[in-house]
């Protein structure tokens, strides 16, 4: 070997061991991890910031009205999906309605990939709506999927109900895996195709869940995919028709199993609990690992908290079947019955479905039910389950939620619809206190750095102390985000990153350039 070799791979090696920690920073998939807990051990996160304010009657934030603010991207009119970073790279998921290139006209779903330090737009995809109206694919909601970033590859939901697999540089770097059809694709069925660009995305895969599973999306496909080794684990959005009557497809599966280099489809969900569904199943897969055990969970679209065993079985007719580990029941009793009748679902007092993402913890699963918005505020309830599916404990005074727990140090945040911030011990269920925001709360809290980030539905992001201490009068800080804020705060190298439903914004730490 020469010295200039010696000196090269010396350099190589010493480039990767400085990168090394900062790539252990990225929030690559939702959740950050296969746990989901939304909390990370990051410092030097801002608390003191100012997003700016328009220009005029645009939808323009003039950028010397804002402070601490690295850079802000535009997105859509709608924005729902919770962005993701890797590798330099932000995903987002949005609308259509601020077009970025003048092919694509009208209401479409997008993802977006912005650089991570400058906010320069990278490439996006641009995908047409499936053309079934409000039931399947409700107007402007775009892509309300997190994507899942792995290495090259990102892992994905689609509004036209499908799994898609992607490459991280989009065409950039050529046309890379089997598929080959993105300008047929962008295009639509039926239509011509359009001329493929560098800032279009390269398509590796796609999966079907219609065609190939049967599935009857409801209202829209959402979920995050959750990558577990070789496997992606899939929520299908399977649900009721829109007059919430019946589930035109009650035998088709509400989770998959799919290989992440094919797209092929390894296993089903047949335990029934399509039939039991109450609206739809948007929640997203976690992962719990122990010593003992190694399960997917999977919060049920009829209130019952699954756990899947990792390999699937052959059942008696030579189907690949998700093997059920255990099931817990997350609505009490009395949410179900009362006087010795059935209580309606969608009624106050009546019971939920699943739709915030489960968390893993300490070996534990934590988890709390939740309703569509549409159908308002109600009771709710957070529960503690081992690794058996037994019931540690539960927590009644919660109301609503679609929010994801955040747990750091055995303390437990989470959000209910109704726009109160919880603070609990995580072992015990034991209250610690609570805030309530005055505003509803889609999206779920964040725990870094010491403090508890969470927006609302007025548009503000709420800041509070990660601790068991808390002063109402002294330590809240609410910071006007310009805009309504559904999804959920992240944090990556030190950097958070916020959607609302108009902009991405970048907010940086004291001290970073």
């Amino acid at each position: 070997m020469t010295d200039l070799a010696v000196r090269t791979g010396a350099a190589a090696l010493l480039a990767t061991l400085i990168t090394a920690p900062l790539a252990a920073q990225d929030w690559p998939v939702w959740g950050r991890d296969e746990t989901r807990n939304m909390a990370v051990d990051m410092k030097g996160l801002p608390e003191d910031f100012d997003a700016g304010d328009f220009i005029g009657a645009s939808d323009e934030i003039d950028p010397t009205t804002t402070r601490n603010i690295k850079w802000i991207a535009k997105l859509g009119s709608q924005s729902y999906g919770n962005p993701t970073v890797s590798g330099g790279k932000v995903f987002v998921g949005t609308n259509n309605d601020v077009p970025r290139d003048a092919r694509f006209k009208g209401d479409r779903s997008c993802v977006y990939c912005f650089d991570e330090k400058t906010g320069e737009f990278l490439w996006q995809l641009n995908i047409p709506k499936l053309g079934t109206g409000k039931v399947s694919d409700w107007e402007y909601l775009g892509i309300c999927s997190s994507p899942a970033v792995e290495g090259d590859r990102i892992y994905l939901m689609t509004n036209r109900c499908e799994v898609m697999c992607l490459d991280v540089n989009g065409m950039a770097d050529g046309n890379d895996g089997p598929f080959k059809g993105e300008g047929q694709y962008m295009a639509g069925p039926g239509k011509p195709s359009l001329e493929v660009t560098k800032t279009d995305a390269d398509i590796i895969w796609t999966l079907n869940m219609i065609d190939e599973c049967g599935v009857f999306p409801h209202n829209i496909t959402s979920s995050a995919v959750l990558v577990a080794g070789d496997n992606l684990w899939v929520s299908t959005s399977n649900g009721v028709d829109y007059g919430h009557v019946e589930t035109p497809a009650p035998r088709a599966p509400s989770l998959i199993l799919v290989d992440k280099k094919t797209g092929r489809l390894k296993g089903e969900e047949q335990s029934g609990l399509s039939e039991r569904i109450f609206h739809s199943n948007w929640s997203s897969p976690a992962y719990l690992r122990t010593e003992e055990t190694e399960l997917c969970i999977f919060g049920g679209p009829d209130g019952v908290c699954y756990a899947f065993k990792p390999d699937p079985v052959m059942d008696e007719d030579g189907y690949a079947v998700l093997d059920l580990a255990w099931q817990h029941d997350c609505n009490p009793k009395q949410y179900r019955v009362k006087d010795g009748k059935t209580i309606k679902y969608a009624t106050r007092y009546g019971p939920s479905e699943i739709i915030a993402t489960p968390i893993s913890y300490k070996g534990r699963v934590y988890t709390a039910i939740g309703q569509d918005p549409e159908h308002g505020e109600g009771v709710g309830n957070l529960v503690c389950i081992d690794e058996n599916g037994e019931l540690v404990w539960s927590y009644r005074k919660i109301n609503r939620s679609l929010s994801t727990i955040s747990i750091q140090d055995d303390l437990l945040f989470v959000a209910d619809f109704s726009g109160f911030i919880y603070c609990l011990d995580a072992d015990t269920g034991k209250e610690h206190w609570i805030h309530d925001t005055k505003a509803h709360i889609w999206g779920s809290t964040l725990v870094a750095d010491g403090k508890v980030y969470i927006g609302n539905e007025d548009g503000y992001m709420t800041i509070l102390p990660a601790s068991k201490k808390f002063d109402p009068e002294k330590d809240v800080r609410e910071i006007d985000m310009t805009s309504q804020i559904f999804s959920s705060a992240i944090a990556a190298n030190g950097v958070l990153f916020v959607a609302t439903h108009t902009h991405l914004f970048a907010i940086d730490g004291p001290g970073n350039e």
